[in-house]
Formats: structure tokens, sequence, C-alpha cells
């Protein structure tokens, strides 16, 4: 199981084809990662992902998906 305690605001998110998908802004609840809006493709939503997702962390958050997959199923919130 991963450490969530490792996981930091503005670490930089890689998928497992090692993409980068954005920036942590911060742990939401017990099961997500919200990214930060300005590491959105669109600049407008922050996207939710999962900590299931997360592989290891070292300086950054790696992912265990592909960034198309990644971007074609995470979750994003207007705000």
């Amino acid at each position: 199981m991963t450490d969530v305690s490792k996981i930091k605001e503005h670490m930089d998110v890689i998928s497992s084809d090692r993409k980068m998908v954005g920036k942590v802004d911060h742990l939401d609840g017990t099961d997500k990662i919200k990214l930060t809006k300005q590491s959105s493709p669109d600049g407008q939503h922050h996207h939710f992902i999962p900590l299931s997702w997360v592989d290891h962390v070292d300086q950054h958050v790696h992912l265990n998906k592909t960034g198309a997959d990644i971007t074609s199923h995470w979750q994003h919130a207007q705000s």
C-alpha cells in the first residue's frame, strides 16, 4: 500500500508511460488526489484521481495507468 503521507502539494503526477498529467493541489478526503487547475489541459478545472491509481511516491507521484487512460477516466469539477 502506498504511503499517502508522502504526497505533498505541487508534486508532479506522472503516468505509467512517463507523461506528466498534473500537479498535486491536495488530498481530497481519504481516497482522491485533487490536481491544480493550472496543470489541467484546459486550465479551468480541478481534476481528481483516485489513490488506487498511485503506484508509488518518490519525489513525484507515479501512477499505474497511462496518460490516455488517466485523462479519459479522471473526474473534474468546476471551480
